[in-house]
């Protein structure tokens, strides 16, 4: 009995009717995509405030003083990158850097402003920072080389950390992106739509069709009643009534009384 009950409960998704009905609303689905990516648009390209990213990079060699570079130098060095990404990031470098620009940060918004990335199999390190300001950002990043450069040299206990490229002036900002939020804007407000129409498509269970009846109620139709005409039902055109003709009032003509009154006098008299 229980098994019968539950697979009365199973909900039966026709994925074919879903299609149909997502067709039939495409111009809505395309529209809401359409308005959803202008929308981003105009958020990620007058709204959103341009940030721009400086990138410095250093490169660190651990070696003795006046030996030959050799294969298991480059492979700790390689090891060893990690160690040096997490001396730049740290309180002490960071905190000075802070205090020489007089920046009005902290040490943990400086730290989200800095990105650190190693290119595979080197042992170059490139520092980025991004800002609001792109001199700021370029000041920040030749600040965090400088500092770091010298924290380097002090814990890891080498000779010298060099230079790959100073930090760079950014013409153009590195976000908001303008294209990805544009995508992504009209990608949301596709499935938004869609979203609604499948939740009401699932909401609904009420009965329209004769296969409906058979489908959900197991039940054979055996007429169908056509609906009585409604007020949209073409009306029937009414025909030219003939023209009424105009009624002319006859007046009766008025007796004057005097004159009628005289001879009677006369004949009184008389």
């Amino acid at each position: 009995m229980e098994n019968s009950r539950q697979a009365e409960d199973v909900i039966e998704i026709d994925l074919g009717e879903i299609l149909h009905i997502l067709i039939r609303k495409a111009v809505w689905i395309i529209l809401a995509g359409i308005l959803f990516a202008a929308g981003a648009f105009l958020i990620s390209e007058f709204v959103l405030p341009p940030i721009y990213e400086s990138t410095t990079k250093i490169y660190i060699l651990n070696k003795q003083e006046n030996a030959a570079v050799t294969y298991s130098d480059v492979q700790i060095g390689t090891q060893l990158t990690k160690d040096y990404a997490e001396l730049v990031k740290s309180r002490v470098v960071l905190e000075d850097v802070i205090k020489s620009l007089d920046l009005s940060l902290t040490y943990e918004e400086l730290v989200r402003k800095l990105d650190i990335t190693t290119p595979t199999d080197t042992r170059i390190l490139a520092i980025s920072v991004e800002d609001t300001d792109p001199v700021i950002a370029m000041r920040i990043a030749d600040a965090i080389r400088e500092a770091a450069s010298l924290h380097i040299t002090n814990v890891m206990d080498i000779k010298a950390v060099n230079v790959v490229e100073p930090a760079n002036y950014p013409e153009e900002k590195a976000k908001p992106h303008v294209l990805q939020w544009t995508l992504i804007g009209g990608l949301l407000g596709v499935l938004l739509v869609c979203a609604i129409v499948l939740i009401r498509y699932l909401m609904d269970d009420t009965i329209k069709t004769s296969e409906d009846v058979e489908k959900y109620l197991q039940l054979s139709t055996l007429a169908l009643i056509p609906l009585a005409e409604t007020k949209d039902a073409p009306k029937k055109k009414k025909g030219k009534k003939a023209p009424e003709k105009p009624v002319v009032e006859k007046k009766q003509p008025v007796k004057n009384s005097k004159k009628e009154d005289v001879p009677e006098q006369q004949a009184a008299g008389e």
